[in-house]
């Protein structure tokens, strides 16, 4: 008998289910691989992308650094709806404009960078690096594309210092006027060379102990029996339908009634599940504080796609995904998924350089995670 749920209205709220049911996705789970490393990532390279990491110098203004939006204290994000970049001051929620500089935040929620280097892959297949989607939208590929396109950004890190075709120009220039840096890069520093150093330090940032990778390797003490229900109500609501693989996402874009206010985009990147305990909010606008706000988002949006909106005016509604029509969440599902969740969270590095080569104040220094 199907379940008559209120329908929470909230803004942009409003939807049609439109297309026909997908075949069925692979809903299988694995465990992280232990490496992320690819054989040129030496431990020079991957000190080098560390300080590039948390050098302001990188920004034309000089104020923002990768590390400023992607912080060890809020699990390599920023714990904010969405992030300010330049001109600002401060470290996740305390961050704030100076003065009266005309930059907004930016208009989507920071991913964490953990584990960014497995994203795109799937269960039972090779993973190929070149072929990592990035950004809610997957508009690149590879963390060495990702690197550098923060740089060209106006209210990320390029502000009003230069044009956006100057901006990887002038942060080489930069980079060459600091001895350290053209020791480290032995003599020549290129925008090439400076992605590959990024990312090859944040293909040290995985996770792959967690309490669900040791459980699915064949430690069966590794996940209690309430997480284990947690599991199997997971995958019997059919979150396993697009949270799926080794990092809990199918890397595809779905609509899910949220719509970008901006780009009018209704479809975006289903994000990993794992490490979620520090890096609320969620969703691609971080309008959802909490797990428990999160589970009962998809609750409601069931009984939508399965209820009401059926034949709906898809000339003048942003789409559902036909997957939601199989989902079968149960409110006495929250509370053992939310458990089962627990069990993707594990330890990562949280250090955090004393010193950038370029002398500026590293971001969060003196605060640790």
């Amino acid at each position: 008998m199907p379940r008559l749920l209120p329908l929470l209205l909230l803004p942009g709220f409003a939807w049609a289910v439109v297309g026909e049911l997908s075949p069925q996705p692979d809903t299988t789970l694995e465990a992280l691989p232990l490496s992320a490393a690819l054989p040129s990532d030496t431990p020079a390279k991957v000190e080098l992308g560390r300080l590039l990491f948390f050098d302001p110098v990188l920004s034309a203004t000089r104020d923002v650094a990768c590390a400023t939006c992607h912080h060890p204290k809020f699990g390599w994000a920023d714990a904010r709806a969405t992030p300010l970049g330049v001109h600002a001051t401060g470290l996740g929620p305390d961050r704030r404009p100076m003065g009266s500089a005309d930059f907004k935040p930016l208009l989507r929620n920071t991913p964490t960078i953990l584990n960014a280097a497995f994203n795109g892959i799937a269960s039972g297949k090779p993973h190929d690096p070149l072929l990592a989607p990035m950004f809610w939208d997957n508009r690149v590929l590879s963390l060495e594309a990702q690197a550098l396109v923060p740089v060209r950004q106006r209210e990320e890190m390029r502000g009003d210092a230069c044009d956006e075709a100057e901006a990887v120009p002038s942060m080489i220039h930069r980079l060459s006027a600091i001895p350290e840096y053209v020791r480290r890069f032995d003599g020549l520093i290129s925008a090439n060379k400076v992605a590959e150093a990024l990312a090859a330090y944040e293909r040290t940032l995985i996770t792959p102990d967690s309490p669900f990778d040791r459980f699915l390797r064949g430690d069966r003490s590794a996940m209690t029996p309430a997480e284990q229900k947690g599991l199997e109500a997971f995958k019997r609501a059919g979150c396993v339908l697009c949270h799926n693989g080794p990092m809990l996402s199918d890397y595809k874009l779905h609509a899910i009634g949220l719509t970008d206010n901006a780009t009018r985009r209704t479809e975006f990147r289903t994000p990993t599940l794992r490490n979620l305990r520090l890096t609320a909010p969620y969703m691609h606008h971080g309008g959802l504080p909490s797990l428990d706000e999160v589970l009962l988002f998809y609750d409601r949006l069931m009984d939508q796609a399965a209820e009401t909106l059926e034949g709906g005016d898809d000339a003048t509604l942003p789409p559902l995904d036909p997957l939601l029509r199989r989902m079968s969440m149960l409110p006495e599902d929250h509370e053992p998924i939310a458990a089962f969740l627990e069990t993707l969270n594990a330890a990562y590095d949280t250090t955090v350089p004393d010193r950038v080569p370029s002398g500026l104040p590293v971001p969060g220094s003196t605060i640790k995670p």
